[in-house]
């Protein structure tokens, strides 16, 4: 299945349904006297502001329904010569897409939760095909969603605000959104460790994982971008001097080491192994205080999400990013026919009680066959996006 497929126009739902998912929802947009995204011309650059700062800018199917036909227009409008994107509120980029509203979705059947996933994987490939320069500010909790709207760009600048995260094994999901393209480009197993533990990076560590481009004090990031809208006809060239300009003069936590230097020979050791139950196993055996709580946070996270990720991150790095889309929109939909995403959303997100119960429990028990069926074609009555 191409990605060409995956482009024809997804089809839209009746307001009446729309609505009735909506009405689980108090934070959607019907209830906000704001729009959930700004998009403006300013200067040379087409800039988008997500604004739904109560929800730490949580990306919803009304706003990528926004952004994407504005990439596009933008992309080709001669007077256009880059892509801004931001937030406001200081604390969140984009903390990850509208789960909840996706789960509720999933639940009654509605077209929402197929959908959202199919919208959210054209706009992510339209951000990493975007022919003009695309730099993501990244200030504040990106995660989920958030890195789909930004770790495809060119670039990506951090702050000593941003908190780097692919929490979705804890939730029954997986990282999609691309992850499964540019997690296994990190060095060497860091993109496996950060996939399948949900590690948090923070800060300038953001940029030394290579998950941004840039790192600059939130303090500049005004002037950053004031500098960027006011250049003319700007090349990547003349983005990239910018951007360079003011990571070199930031000396922000520069003479503190990155938080995984000490362990990067253990996880490039203990993440080698060729299943998940293998990596567990060279967890436990290890005995270090790092690796025990590896291991302990792995015994947390869904076994069929574990065993789909490692999967999705392998076969990934010898793909597209077309290509790797195509495979998470078929792995997004086998989610939605499981049982763990609803159970982890449930644990994590509504009840917070932290305890889900997992089907199947254990690594062992989640078969060869349920993972086949998970890569396995939707079929042309569902193709991706």
């Amino acid at each position: 299945m191409s990605f060409k497929v995956l482009m024809r126009k997804p089809r839209l739902n009746s307001l009446c349904r729309l609505q009735r998912i909506q009405a689980h929802m108090s934070n959607q947009m019907s209830s906000q006297a704001e729009p959930d995204v700004l998009l403006e011309k300013v200067g040379c650059a087409g800039v988008i502001t997500m604004n739904r700062p109560k929800v730490l800018n949580a990306l919803n199917l009304n706003m990528i329904r926004l952004i994407y036909p504005q990439l596009k227009k933008w992309e080709d409008e001669e007077d256009t010569g880059l892509v801004l994107i931001k937030s406001v509120g200081g604390k969140a980029f984009c903390a990850g897409g509208d789960i909840r509203a996706v789960t509720e979705a999933g639940k009654v059947g509605d077209s929402l939760s197929e959908d959202f996933f199919r919208e959210e994987y054209i706009l992510n490939n339209a951000i990493g095909a975007c022919k003009k320069p695309y730099i993501a500010l990244i200030d504040g909790i990106t995660m989920g969603g958030g890195v789909g709207l930004s770790v495809h760009g060119r670039f990506r600048v951090a702050t000593e605000r941003t908190l780097f995260a692919m929490p979705e094994t804890a939730i029954g999901l997986f990282p999609d959104v691309g992850g499964g393209y540019f997690l296994p480009r990190l060095p060497g197993k860091l993109g496996l460790f950060l996939a399948l533990t949900g590690f948090r990076l923070k800060g300038r560590d953001v940029q030394r994982a290579g998950v941004a481009t840039h790192f600059v004090e939130s303090k500049d990031i005004p002037g950053l971008e004031e500098e960027l809208v006011g250049l003319k006809s700007p090349s990547a060239e003349d983005v990239s001097e910018v951007l360079r300009s003011y990571h070199n003069q930031c000396s922000l936590d520069s003479e503190k080491p990155f938080v995984l230097e000490k362990h990067l020979s253990d996880i490039d050791r203990l993440f080698s192994g060729s299943s998940v139950e293998a990596i567990v196993s060279s967890l436990k055996a290890d005995g270090s205080s790092f690796a025990t709580k590896q291991a302990e946070t792995l015994s947390r996270m869904s076994p069929t999400s574990l065993k789909i990720t490692f999967r999705q991150l392998q076969a990934g790095a010898a793909l597209s990013l077309p290509e790797v889309l195509v495979m998470e929109f078929r792995l997004s939909q086998a989610c939605l026919r499981g049982a763990d995403f609803y159970e982890g959303v449930r644990a994590v997100l509504v009840d917070k009680d932290q305890s889900p119960r997992w089907s199947p429990p254990t690594l062992e028990e989640v078969s060869d066959q349920t993972l086949e069926r998970c890569f396995s074609s939707l079929g042309h009555s569902k193709t991706l996006i």
